[in-house]
C-alpha cells in the first residue's frame, strides 16, 4: 500500500498533494512549534477534519514535509552530480553554485526548514531528520572532494557543510538583506551567486593546484637515498 507521501508525489493536484505544498510553506515560515495544522487548513481553504483525514495529525504531517524536501534535494543533488562530474573544479563549483542558489531561492522552505531543524533550541518528537550527512556525500563527490560519496573524508563534509549553509542563510535572511543592500530579487540572487563564487572558488582551485604540484613535483635527493635504503637485495 502507497504512503499517504507517496500518493501525493504521484497526484500533484490531489488534496493530499495541496495540503502537503500548504504545509511546506507554512512549517518553512513558522518552524514545527509556530504551525498549528489550523494554520495549514485554513491556508487550503480547508477544514481541520479533512486535513487530519488525509494526514492524521501534525507530527505526521511534519514528518510527510521533511521527507517530501529529502526527496526533492536528493534527486537535486544526484542531477547535479551527473552534470558537473566530468568538469574541472572550477566549472563545477561554478555550476553547483549556480544550480543551487537557484533551486533554494525557488524553494525557500527547505533552507528554512534546514535551519529551523538545526538551530531551533526545541525540537518536535518527529524522529526523523535532513539526510544532510548522505547529500553532503553526494555534493563532495560530485564537487571532487572526495572519491567515495558514502564515506566522504570529514574535512570534505565540512567544507560542503559551509557552502551549503552560506545559501541557506542568504536565501532564508533575503528579506533582511535584500533591504539592507537596496536590491531587487534578480540583483539580490546574481550578488549571492557572484559572492560564494568570488570567496568559496579561488580557495578550493588554489588547494587543488598545490596539491597537484606536490604529487608531482619530484623527490628529493635525501628522500629518494632512503627509499633506496628501503630496498632490500635480493
Amino acid at each position: 500500500m502507497k504512503s499517504p507521501l507517496e500518493k501525493a508525489r504521484k497526484n500533484p493536484e490531489s488534496m493530499k498533494a495541496r495540503i502537503l505544498a500548504a504545509a511546506r510553506r507554512i512549517f518553512g515560515e513558522y518552524g514545527f512549534h509556530g504551525t498549528t495544522t489550523r494554520m495549514i487548513a485554513k491556508e487550503v481553504g480547508i477544514d481541520i477534519s479533512t486535513l487530519h483525514y488525509h494526514w492524521g495529525d501534525k507530527n505526521d504531517l511534519y514528518e510527510a514535509v521533511v521527507m517530501d524536501v529529502n526527496n526533492d534535494l536528493g534527486k537535486e543533488f544526484l542531477n547535479l552530480e551527473k552534470i558537473v562530474h566530468t568538469s574541472t573544479l572550477e566549472e563545477r563549483m561554478n555550476i553547483a553554485l549556480d544550480r543551487m542558489t537557484d533551486y533554494l531561492f525557488d524553494h525557500p522552505e527547505v533552507s528554512n526548514l534546514v535551519l529551523f531543524r538545526y538551530f531551533s533550541k526545541t525540537r518536535n518528537e518527529v524522529d526523523i531528520d535532513f539526510k544532510v550527512p548522505e547529500f553532503s556525500g553526494n555534493i563532495a563527490h560530485a564537487m571532487g572532494l572526495t572519491k567515495d560519496a558514502k564515506n566522504p573524508l570529514s574535512r570534505a563534509m565540512m567544507e560542503v557543510m559551509i557552502i551549503m549553509n552560506g545559501m541557506h542563510s542568504f536565501v532564508s535572511g533575503e528579506n533582511y538583506f535584500r533591504s539592507m543592500l537596496k536590491l531587487d530579487r534578480k540583483n539580490y540572487i546574481d550578488l549571492v551567486k557572484e559572492t560564494l563564487k568570488f570567496i568559496l572558488i579561488p580557495a578550493f582551485v588554489l588547494r587543488e593546484e598545490k596539491m597537484k604540484k606536490g604529487r608531482s613535483r619530484p623527490s628529493s635527493k635525501m628522500t629518494q637515498e632512503k627509499k633506496k635504503s628501503k630496498v632490500k637485495p635480493s
